[in-house]
């Protein structure tokens, strides 16, 4: 070792020496251990409910204000040995609507409770913050993209009537970051308030990979189901970007990308969503959904959205959260703002309901029909079947209608089928002759046509309203045996489950099935068998759609299928009465052609 490095070693020694030893002595106040503080800048990124509005210099400067008594009293609790430790602990918040429970383990939720609505099976109320555990609780932040962990520390606590905040000052990539999360809630509103606030010890803000944190949606929201026997359930990524609305269906293992632009987005179920609405959308980097988790074969559901990075040492995020029901009444409040507490409008929620496409205005004429049946009578199901019958009766015309065209139809066919024969191998030929007998007949194929259309049309949107309307949800038809409209009847329930049907018995089902063969025979019968290929299609629309529609439909929503069953059995009797008028067309028919037959002179005079 040279003689340079001897003496560099010796002069450092002693420079670190006198430091600790004799420093102190004359300048009490300096401790060498501590690094400089660094200078604080201030900055606040103001987010409003609506349109862009001037920044607001004085929440920015309370924000700044608890953030320093934050830091200040999280410096005297490290320097302070007799402090005791933070443990984990939870909180409650309850409104009108919700009870909410929060962990201040990262200042998440992992209890939401709606209090105007019943869990069926569980005799509870239904649960939104399901599938909760300690790598991914609702509404937790992770600093960083969609896949990093969750925040998991410990926060400080504060508590009000009607919210809470959680602060915790943390290392974030290297530098001194502090967190706050408050919760802010309203009796009579499904919407809440949370409020993320983040303070840097510099102005470089926080940039992860272009991103600053991520905030979600809970992990799964209930009532809990098991999707492998309830196909009427589902969980849906929605979202609306002010114009169209689009609707993602959830499978097993999925986690993607949404890369298109909205207003909100979020989690949906069969009759409850949650909705994650930022006050400043276009801070917003991207959004993802996921459902790659599975507890007890119950795959999670999330919504996630990751916040640009940003500059400066202060931001201020507002989102408004819609934990709540599916349906028109709650949502639509929030379209307006003057219809809700928290002046939320703009953001046409309502678009978050389930919907027919563009046969929604024939989904809304059917429902107020239904609305108004009920209101009279107070029983959905016999509402049900009110409905069933004087949509009947409107549509017997059209069913007549093409009854008698099939009729046409039948006696068309030898004529046709010899046209088709003679200009076999001439299709234009073919196309002109067959034209030429349908206006000689006064037969327009449209006319079979048309009727099915409009039927289908109306059943397309029976289906929806029946599948989907909220107030079926525990609506009682018949004691003992159909108890809630949504979900299927209830017999016997197995200690086993049966492949295809699960572990209950259901009659409704099987007296469907039923009627849909009497029907199908009814609706065959007297009708001219068709040779060939159609007659074996005609047997499996006979025999094997019913047969399929037994165990594709055994889960359905009772509302659903007593709206069938009555549509079959209305069916009986107007084919009934269709085959007894056709049976007289025939019949007057044949004794034209016979009289017609007696008026011509015998074959071997005719010239």
């Amino acid at each position: 070792m040279d003689k340079n490095t001897i003496w560099a070693i010796v002069l450092s020694t002693l420079v670190i020496i006198a430091s600790y030893l004799i420093l102190p002595k004359f300048f009490p106040g300096l401790n060498p251990a501590m690094g400089r503080q660094a200078a604080q800048t201030q900055t606040e990124e103001n987010t409003e409910l609506s349109e862009p509005q001037e920044l607001d210099l004085s929440a920015m400067e309370e924000n700044a204000a608890v953030f320093a008594e934050v830091d200040d009293a999280e410096t005297e609790a490290s320097e302070d040995e007799s402090q005791p430790a933070l443990v984990e602990q939870q909180y409650t918040i309850k409104t009108d609507k919700v009870e909410v429970v929060f962990t201040n383990k990262g200042g998440d939720i992992i209890s939401y409770k709606l209090l105007d609505h019943k869990d069926m099976d569980t005799n509870d109320f239904v649960q939104l913050s399901d599938n909760v555990n300690s790598k991914n609780r609702t509404l937790s932040l992770a600093f960083g993209k969609s896949d990093a962990k969750i925040v998991d520390e410990i926060f400080n606590t504060e508590v009000n009537d009607k919210s809470i905040t959680f602060t915790k000052t943390m290392n974030v990539s290297g530098k001194k970051t502090t967190l706050r999360k408050v919760y802010t809630f309203m009796d009579g509103e499904y919407v809440f308030k949370l409020d993320v606030l983040i303070h840097t010890a510099d102005s470089t803000g926080l940039d992860i990979g272009g991103t600053a944190y991520t905030i979600r949606t809970s992990p799964q929201i209930g009532p809990h189901y098991d999707p492998k026997q309830n196909r009427y359930e589902r969980r849906e990524f929605i979202a609306y970007n002010g114009q169209k609305y689009k609707k993602i269906m959830l499978s097993s293992g999925q986690f993607k990308e949404y890369d298109k632009d909205f207003i909100w987005n979020g989690i949906a179920g069969k009759y409850f969503v949650e909705l994650m609405i930022p006050s400043a959308p276009e801070k917003i980097r991207t959004a993802y959904y996921s459902s790659n988790v599975e507890v007890n074969n119950y795959a999670n559901a999330q919504a996630m959205m990751e916040r640009n990075a940003f500059s400066g040492s202060d931001i201020s995020d507002t989102y408004y959260m819609y934990f709540g029901p599916r349906n028109d009444k709650d949502l639509k409040r929030y379209n307006i703002a003057e219809n809700n507490g928290w002046n939320l409008g703009g953001k046409k929620v309502s678009q978050a309901l389930q919907t027919s496409g563009w046969l929604n205005w024939l989904e809304k004429i059917l429902k107020f029909v239904l609305e108004l049946l009920n209101k009279l009578i107070h029983n959905w199901g016999v509402s049900i079947i009110i409905m069933t019958i004087i949509l009947k009766v409107i549509m017997f015309p059209i069913s007549k209608k093409q009854s008698l065209s099939s009729l046409k139809m039948q006696e068309l066919q030898p004529k046709m089928k010899a046209i088709q024969e003679k200009y076999k191998n001439d299709q234009q030929k073919l196309q002109q002759e067959t034209s030429k007998l349908y206006q000689q007949a006064g037969y327009n194929p449209a006319s079979g046509c048309l009727p099915m259309v409009f039927q289908f049309l109306v059943l397309f949107a029976m289906y929806n309203l029946f599948n989907n309307y909220f107030e079926f949800r525990g609506a009682m038809f018949i004691p003992g045996w159909i108890p809630d409209l949504s979900t299927g009847d209830i017999v016997k329930t197995f200690n086993f489950n049966i492949p295809l049907l699960g572990n209950q018995l259901r009659i409704l089902p099987v007296i469907y099935v039923a009627t849909q063969l009497l029907s199908g025979k009814i609706t065959q019968y007297g009708q001219t068998n068709a040779p060939g290929q159609s007659q074996a299609t005609m047997k499996f629309m006979m025999y094997g759609m019913p047969l399929m529609f037994f165990f594709l439909f055994y889960n359905a929503p009772s509302g659903l299928l007593l709206y069938w069953l009555t549509s079959n059995v209305l069916q009986i009797f107007q084919q009934l009465i269709i085959n007894k008028m056709m049976k007289e067309k025939r019949t007057e028919k044949d004794a034209g052609a016979a009289k017609v037959q007696k008026t011509l002179p015998p074959k071997g005079k005719r010239k």
